[in-house]
């Protein structure tokens, strides 16, 4: 068992975490990691399966009341993992939740009552249905179309944000109508259905505040930097826009390997940080040299504090 008060780390096996949270179960089916994988630790499961590890660690710690906050979140991983979510919840959960609910209500001394639950609760499905209809159709290919630089002029991920709901509440509802006032046979079948009802409002409500704390922050940090190159790009000659052009080539990761450099890290320290293998730092290490024309880390570092990548005084002179 791990300790409660400690974040998960890189270094924590993926079956402790699970002991102390059987719900991660679900988090492993939607960024697709395969069962076996248990024994291993969370940076070997995420480098085997191509899943960016700091935004693995900060879903898992968030689902479990841990501190989320200091990784940094890579979106296209992030938009994956709820998509999944989305199929998984949509042709699924909710489904075998109806089905479960019909063979409970149906009962022999039923009575129309259970005719409208059942109308309830599809008119529930198609609210969520269309929630996440509005995320995959537009909310999604908004951020797709934003980290290519690309920012649609009619829409700004704080308009998602104010209208943004757990889902929950008719669930509460239904389950309230059972509880309170529906006098029916408490059958096995329909406690199950009721119990699925509460893990599902639960999913939804973990699944909510994913988007809330993790989506909506780093899309606003990506539309202000956005912002920022567009203001910036009004301002500099050509021949500057010529050289600025080569960082805003740089993706997020690249920037991040950047500036564990400019910290003094070697290549192994870098991977260790990152969760990745020695051999993918050392394929962006020279990747970097050939797309900046830059093959030391002296020089590496300078252009990191030119292109604010680094604050000179986080750097400690030797």
């Amino acid at each position: 068992m791990l300790p409660t008060s400690v974040n998960y780390t890189a270094t924590d096996r993926i079956r402790d975490i699970i002991e102390d949270n059987w719900k991660i179960l679900f988090v492993l089916n939607r960024f697709k990691i395969p069962f076996g994988s248990g024994n291993r630790t969370v940076g070997n499961v995420c480098e085997k399966n191509n899943i960016d590890c700091p935004t693995f660690l900060a879903v898992i710690n968030l689902i479990n009341d841990r501190n989320y906050n200091g990784q940094t979140i890579h979106l296209p991983t992030l938009v994956d993992y709820l998509r999944e979510a989305h199929s998984y919840i949509l042709d699924f959960f909710l489904p075998a939740i109806r089905d479960t609910l019909i063979r409970g209500v149906h009962q022999p001394k039923s009575d129309n009552t259970a005719i409208h639950i059942i109308k309830f609760f599809d008119e529930y499905m198609d609210e969520v249905r269309n929630h996440m209809a509005f995320e995959d159709n537009t909310v999604f290919p908004y951020i797709d179309q934003l980290q290519k630089g690309v920012k649609h002029p009619g829409f700004h991920i704080k308009d998602f944000a104010s209208k943004h709901t757990s889902m929950t509440s008719k669930l509460d509802e239904l389950k309230d109508i059972f509880l309170q006032h529906y006098s029916i046979p408490n059958t096995p079948i329909l406690s199950k259905a009721l119990s699925d009802i509460t893990l599902c409002g639960e999913d939804l409500i973990s699944h909510c505040e994913i988007e809330d704390r993790l989506l909506i922050p780093a899309v606003e940090r990506l539309e202000r930097m956005n912002h920022a190159k567009i203001k910036a790009d009004k301002d500099i000659t050509h021949e500057s826009a010529s050289y600025i052009s080569l960082y805003e080539s740089l993706s997020e990761r690249e920037k991040d390997i950047i500036k564990l450099v400019a910290h003094g890290l070697s290549n192994k320290e870098i991977a260790c940080r990152l969760c990745l293998s020695f051999h993918t730092i050392t394929t962006y290490r020279k990747n970097l040299s050939t797309k900046l024309n830059i093959h030391s880390s002296a020089a590496l570092t300078i252009f990191a504090i030119l292109h604010n990548i680094i604050d000179p005084k986080e750097i400690e002179l030797k």
